[in-house]
């Protein structure tokens, strides 16, 4: 049988909603997680037949408490561990709870809406809603600092490679790590610097998203620390699908960080580099406008696998 992956490669789109949910200590809880990954499989299924231009879909990824509570197979996949902090001089990676994360997208919001409804109302008995972000697609894929993101993002066949699990890992081949951190952004400090400045905290130009030559960019812009290197010289990278949100009469402006990938030492390589500093104390300069509020390691099982614990 071939292995079906998740949508972990889909391309961002106009609506997200992501969702992340503490499991109880509940006698229906087995049962009710063979509900919900059949309704996975069925949500998916059903948009792509009723909408197949929608561009919609559910992923749904399990904590490493989450997999446990389940009684899921063992085994673990290799790199599911509940993350621990990043701690560096100034800033904070911090690591946050959560046994189930949904990431539902589509271009028509209704869709998701619905997708998400259904979701919690199987799950509410059993579980507690811990976090629930409505992000949008904000002009040309831009954050709401003004820049556009995702443009390191792999594309082709590239996305698979850097996506999904391979032959390290047969048992989980197909399967992917997702990390995710919701960061809020101090918007007045932010436009507080001109665009000079702005662009040289994040190593891009601003209106045409050009990346600085290495002799121009600044060693702790974004680009230069979040864009890393394998021991031999290889560029490694994660698929990104980030989001912003906000709400304006609170003054709250974020970003969802959420990124795929076929290990989480990648991730985890980025995000030392960002908050520790490479070297150490030369941390990303964006962290002084962005502070990240969560952060959570998940594993996306296939969909064949889904189907299995769907029993």
């Amino acid at each position: 049988m071939s292995i079906e992956s998740q949508n972990v490669t889909d391309y961002p789109n106009s609506n997200t909603i992501f969702m992340v949910w503490n499991l109880n200590e509940s006698p229906l809880l087995k049962d009710t997680f063979q509900q919900l990954c059949a309704l996975v499989l069925n949500l998916n299924n059903s948009v792509f037949n009723r909408f197949p231009d929608s561009r919609a879909s559910c992923v749904m990824g399990i904590g490493y408490e989450g997999w446990k509570k389940l009684e899921l197979p063992t085994p673990l996949p290799k790199e599911l561990v509940n993350f621990e902090e990043i701690r560096g001089v100034k800033h904070t990676a911090v690591s946050t709870p959560g046994d189930l994360h949904f990431h539902l997208r589509a271009d028509n919001k209704s869709l998701i809406f619905d997708m998400a409804i259904e979701i919690s109302r199987l799950l509410s008995p059993v579980a507690e809603s811990i976090l629930e972000i409505n992000g949008f697609k904000y002009w040309d894929t831009r954050s709401i600092l003004g820049f556009v993101d995702g443009t390191e993002n792999p594309h082709g066949e590239d996305r698979d490679y850097f996506a999904k699990i391979g032959e390290e890992d047969l048992q989980y081949k197909g399967g992917s790590y997702l990390f995710v951190q919701k960061y809020l952004h101090n918007m007045d400090a932010w436009k507080g610097l001109s665009t000079e400045e702005q662009e040289k905290v994040i190593g891009r130009s601003k209106e045409n998203d050009i990346e600085m030559s290495d002799a121009v960019k600044p060693s702790n812009s974004h680009i230069a620390l979040a864009n890393i290197e394998g021991e031999n010289g290889e560029e490694l990278k994660i698929v990104r699908d980030n989001m912003p949100f906000g709400r304006p009469s609170s003054n709250e402006f974020g970003t969802y960080f959420i990124a795929y990938s076929s290990t989480f030492t990648t991730t985890k390589k980025m995000l030392t580099n960002m908050f520790v500093g490479d070297p150490v104390g030369n941390y990303d300069r964006i962290l002084d406008f962005s502070t990240a509020v969560t952060g959570t390691l998940f594993f996306v099982p296939t969909r064949n696998m889904l189907d299995e614990f769907s029993g």
